[in-house]
């Protein structure tokens, strides 16, 4: 016996590994393909981008551990029945169950690992990779000065460039507008034939060294009622403007400002949270009621109100009133005017309370997430050891494509559901644990039929039956 689960232990470990580092690379390349565009050409220095590669690969765990226990169990399994050593197992006395047994331990070992790093790992790295990505996506670009367009990237200066050499330093046709940021002062203008561009030696200011040019400076006069405007106008063979590149380098937010967001808590913090924001829709409830009490004259609120309000129709609403028709009438549009008073008062509270119900649902699907990236890995490897024992394929052909289809189907299912979950349709206990629920059966009737030595993917089998059906229909 140990043997055979040393053999078993041998055939899964290899295929898991390479499975896992395939599926972090192509998640890795997804999240460079969607934020490219807040990547390229900002300057970055190379270990941020390789910081913010690390944090995505961290948060893709959760996405990539249960498809590599998938694929790596059909694999596994595939492969030992493609090569007939289940069949030898199975000769030798040995149960498909006794033969699952080390691969079940081991997968326990993994969700249980699962579980510890999306409570305790998982928030780090959420809270790293979006502070971080916050931060790069309102960098500015590294492209100083585009050709035909108004930069307005350097306070106080807008920078127009008619032509750039292909070196990227040379321009020609260069006109800059001074402005002072805070309005005081004169505006100027300045017109050069040509430039060259370039930083200086602490890569804080951009040095433009302009040729051949005119300087315009616009300075208010004699103060009084009409202040005259003085224009001065200066030509100049060389001269020399610095722009500061403080807007270009990128600046770093707290990470404090995003510590409380739902993916960058733990399971006991979570808890700490929901039960906070429990407490504090109670006190709204328990505050609102009595408060709206007094706006209420034309009926009376029952005893602790445990009974409901009693509704009145409009008839019997006018003989309560009493007097003459304008008597009535001035009653009617004081009631109105204060259930109007009373539909303002709450709209706020309302809104107020209905956020406040959202965030707890979030909290309670971002605490059950800690626990079904856990109960996936399970219910994936129930799915895939069955499926490779049934197919008896191994490699990257057939298997890859049967992992990816039951795992779509359990990403479709729990979106869905968590979805469904934040929104209100579902309790969020039945919205995160939806697929789970749903994949069991198909894991536990996939291990019976494997157990039992079925052909439930045997082609031939269903040709048979089909022809055979046609058979018959066509001798009626």
């Amino acid at each position: 016996m140990k043997k055979v689960h040393l053999l078993i232990l041998k055939a899964f470990i290899r295929p898991f590994i390479v499975t896992f580092f395939i599926v972090m690379f192509v998640l890795l390349m997804l999240f460079l393909w969607k934020y490219i565009d807040d990547l390229i050409g900002k300057g970055f220095e190379w270990y941020t981008i390789l910081d913010l590669m690390m944090y995505a690969s961290a948060t893709n765990v959760a996405m990539a551990l249960p498809l590599s226990v998938l694929l790596s169990s059909i694999m596994t399994y595939g492969t030992l029945g493609e090569n007939y050593e289940l069949v030898a197992i199975k000769s030798a006395g040995i149960s498909l169950g006794r033969a699952l047994y080390p691969m079940i331990i081991v997968v326990i070992v993994l969700s249980i690992s699962a579980f510890v790093f999306s409570d305790y790992m998982l928030p780090v790295a959420n809270l790293k990779f979006y502070s971080l990505l916050y931060d790069a996506r309102k960098q500015k670009s590294a492209s100083l000065v585009k050709e035909g367009v108004f930069n307005n990237s350097f306070p106080g200066y807008t920078i127009r460039v008619q032509r750039k050499d292909p070196d990227g330093q040379l321009l020609h046709g260069i006109m800059i507008f001074e402005k002072p940021v805070n309005g005081n002062g004169s505006n100027n203008v300045i017109f050069a034939q040509e430039g060259r561009m370039f930083r200086s030696a602490d890569n804080t200011k951009l040095v433009l060294k302009l040729k051949n040019g005119i300087r315009y400076e616009e300075t208010s006069g004699n103060t009084g009622y009409n202040p005259r405007q003085v224009l001065t106008r200066m030509r100049f063979k060389e001269t020399e403007t610095k722009l500061s590149l403080d807007g270009f380098t990128i600046k770093r937010t707290p990470e404090n400002d995003f510590r409380s967001s739902f993916l960058m808590l733990s399971s006991s913090q979570l808890v700490h949270q929901h039960d906070s924001v429990s407490k504090s829709v109670v006190r709204d409830q328990a505050q609102n009621l009595p408060s709206i009490i007094p706006y209420i004259k034309y009926m009376s609120m029952p005893h602790k109100y445990t009974k409901p309000i009693p509704v009145f129709t409009r008839p019997r609403l006018l003989a309560t009133v009493g007097g003459s028709y304008a008597k009535q009438l001035a009653a009617l549009n004081n009631a109105m005017t204060e259930a109007k008073a009373i539909k303002d008062y709450n709209n706020p509270r309302t809104a107020t309370y209905l956020d406040k119900l959202s965030t707890l649902r979030r909290y309670l699907v971002e605490y059950q997430r800690k626990f079904t990236l856990s109960a996936a890995c399970l219910v994936l490897f129930l799915i895939g050891a069955p499926l490779g024992a049934i197919i008896r394929k191994g490699g990257l052909g057939l298997p890859v494509v049967i992992s990816v289809i039951f795992f779509l189907i359990y990403y479709i299912i729990s979106t869905i559901g968590e979805k469904s979950a934040k929104d209100g349709s579902l309790s969020p206990f039945i919205g995160t644990w939806i697929s789970i629920l749903i994949l069991t059966p198909i894991g536990l009737f996939l291990s019976y039929k494997a157990a039992n030595d079925s052909v439930l993917f045997d082609l031939e089998i269903y040709r048979r039956f089909f022809a055979s059906l046609f058979k018959k229909k066509e001798s009626q």
